[in-house]
This record gives C-alpha cells, structure tokens and sequence, in this order.
C-alpha cells in the first residue's frame, strides 16, 4: 500500500469517527481538520506530520520523529513533527494524540 492510500484510510476513519472532524489542506497538502484546525497532513515529502505540541518531547517517543521544517530559510515549525513512511504503522497511533492534544487545546 503506498503511503498516501494509508493516510487516506486514516483520515476517513477518523473523520468518520469524530465528531468535528473533516478534510481539510495545510500547505497544499491534503491534511485532517478538528473545528478548522489543523492537527496532522501528509507532506508532499511522503511524510506524515503532527502537531504534538510545543511541550512534547520527541525523544521519548519510540521511533524518530523528527521537527517538521518546510523553508529553507526558517526554523522548524513549533510543535509540528514529521514522521517518514517507514515507520507509517504509528501514524495512525501519532494522529490519536494529536488528535487528543487539539481536542484538550479549543
């Protein structure tokens, strides 16, 4: 299965089973919305990213995430976190606590 059918699978299943819950687009990418807001997309990199939060600490988490950092010329967006395709089998684990850190956030 290629990366993006897996994020597709993901975000139906959670657009189906959350209220609030829609397609959406974050940077030309197609991405998963709660209230209009943004919580995790998959990057034209073939990389899923998260919005985990400016607290989370990635090097707790069990496979490498990495700051998500889409310019060249500026920082890594804060509390974004990107996630490539080899390790898709989180992502779905990934955007339930994204999920449930956007929920807890508006």
């Amino acid at each position: 299965m290629e990366a993006k059918q897996y994020f597709e699978i993901i975000r139906a299943q959670f657009c189906s089973n959350h209220d609030q819950v829609t397609v959406g687009k974050m940077m030309r990418s197609e991405a998963i919305h709660y209230k209009g807001k943004v919580f995790a997309f998959f990057s034209t990199k073939q990389k899923m990213v998260f919005k985990l939060g400016k607290n989370f600490n990635m090097e707790t988490s069990d496979v490498p995430l990495e700051m998500f950092s889409p310019f060249k010329n500026k920082k890594p967006m804060s509390g974004w976190f990107q996630l490539g395709v080899k390790h898709k089998d989180s992502w779905e684990s990934l955007t339930n606590q994204a999920f449930n850190i956007i929920c807890q956030d508006t």
